[in-house]
């Protein structure tokens, strides 16, 4: 009878310490399954970081770089209205009306629609100093770079005595559907819509092609995020932000000139680089 029992009591300790066995065998699995499951997670994380942008054609851009070139007539970095391009430079102690635009930005285009040509006759007339300044801004939200390769575009268009033209023409070829930018060979063939031609177009073509003014693009871009400018377009009458319901009627704009004309004493116009 003892030695029964010593026999259950032996097998019951065996069963035990099988039991115990397996246990720390099932908690080795689990922290080794853990630990790997961890590992492939931090590196999918740090793969995902590095990979994406690559996959989806958005590198992080260079940074703002003074020694950039730039299209004729535009202001270097020392100027108040930095990497704008002024319209008429030949007008001097008048109101500068300086615009911040981003050629994707759908109400930049609907300004240009609605009231484009009439700011235009204010510069042509001398009743104002005209200030373009582009940005690109919206190529982060969108994540693309559409709005860079345009204004670089439009830098080599300025070379080319279609400052305007160009301007104007991208604006009238925006695409319906925000983000969806321009091609390299759609920006080319703008250059003949608006009449390049010749030796001019050739040097055209080599200045879109190589980039030439996308330096020009990340300056102005980079001075757009230092200023109070909260979006585009953003209008400023000799730095007095001019509201969008303004900006968009000629009569409307006319009027907050001749107001802000009658009541302060005009500051010193920019001067093109």
């Amino acid at each position: 009878m003892s030695k029964d029992r010593d026999n259950t009591r032996q097998k019951a300790a065996e069963a035990r310490a099988a039991a115990a066995a397996k246990e720390k065998r099932r908690e080795r699995t689990v922290r080794t399954i853990g630990a790997v499951a961890i590992a492939v997670v931090v590196i999918a994380i740090v793969g995902a970081a590095i990979i994406i942008p690559r996959l989806s054609g958005n590198d992080p851009a260079p940074g703002p770089n003074p020694a950039a070139a730039l299209p004729v007539g535009v202001l270097d970095s020392t100027n108040e209205y930095a990497y704008g391009k002024v319209l008429n430079p030949e007008t001097t102690n008048k109101p500068v009306l300086a615009i911040w635009e981003d050629f994707q930005c759908p109400a930049c285009a609907f300004v240009e629609k609605n009231n484009g040509l009439g700011i235009q006759k204010l510069a042509a007339a001398g009743k104002i100093q005209l200030i373009w300044r582009p940005t690109t801004f919206l190529d982060r939200k969108l994540k693309t770079d559409a709005s860079q390769r345009a204004t670089a575009a439009w830098g080599c268009a300025i070379d080319a005595n279609k400052n305007v033209e160009y301007h104007d023409w991208i604006f009238a070829n925006q695409p319906a559907k925000e983000g969806d930018g321009w091609t390299n060979e759609q920006l080319l063939q703008y250059g003949k819509d608006v009449g390049i031609t010749g030796d001019l177009y050739t040097a055209f073509d080599a200045c879109v092609t190589s980039q030439k003014y996308a330096g020009w693009a990340i300056n102005s871009t980079d001075a757009f995020d230092n200023s109070d400018a909260n979006g585009t377009p953003y209008a400023t009458l000799d730095g007095t932000p001019i509201d969008n319901a303004i900006l968009n009627d000629e009569a409307k704009l006319i009027a907050f000139i001749d107001a802000q004309s009658s009541s302060a004493t005009p500051s010193p116009s920019a001067s093109a680089s």
